[in-house]
């Protein structure tokens, strides 16, 4: 299955492009704040509750695709975001994943790990989880709450 799909140049349109349209547009209700270097936002599964992604904006294929100054704030700004979850989940670590293998545009995934997790489970990767099951979807009633929490940690971070 194809994620990305051809626009009229011949660009791959990535999901991630997708999901930063929606969010310029005011249409993406996973959004939990703009910041300098992109949009935070709630991820598709909350299998960790609090899982967030940076997306930049705009779209690069990688992060050598940037600058070096548009570089540091991306980065700075997924570490800043990943206090905010930390401070909002009471996770005990934060993992940080910048793969961009399936979809070819950068994006930074940012997974909250706590200690009560399946033990089985607690030392690998988080894709390894079962973030796929559908009581862990996104829920925009169910997760309001946890991007408002995260959103206000980060102004409190910014200020």
């Amino acid at each position: 299955m194809r994620l990305g799909s051809r626009n009229g140049n011949g660009f791959l349109k990535t999901i991630i492009h997708r999901k930063v349209e929606a969010a310029r547009s005011g249409n993406n209700p996973q959004v939990i704040r703009r910041l300098s270097s992109g949009w935070a936002v709630l991820g598709d599964h909350q299998y960790f509750p609090g899982y967030s992604l940076l997306l930049p904006d705009p779209v690069v294929p990688h992060l050598n695709a940037m600058n070096t100054a548009a570089r540091k704030t991306f980065l700075e700004e997924m570490a800043l975001l990943g206090d905010a979850v930390l401070h909002v989940t009471g996770a005990v670590r934060i993992n940080y994943e910048m793969l961009g293998n399936l979809e070819p545009a950068l994006h930074a995934h940012v997974f909250p790990r706590r200690d009560d997790e399946p033990e089985e489970l607690r030392t690998k990767p988080p894709l390894f989880s079962p973030v796929d099951e559908p009581q862990h979807a996104f829920d925009p009633e169910r997760d309001a709450g946890m991007i408002a929490r995260i959103g206000e940690a980060l102004n409190d971070l910014l200020r």
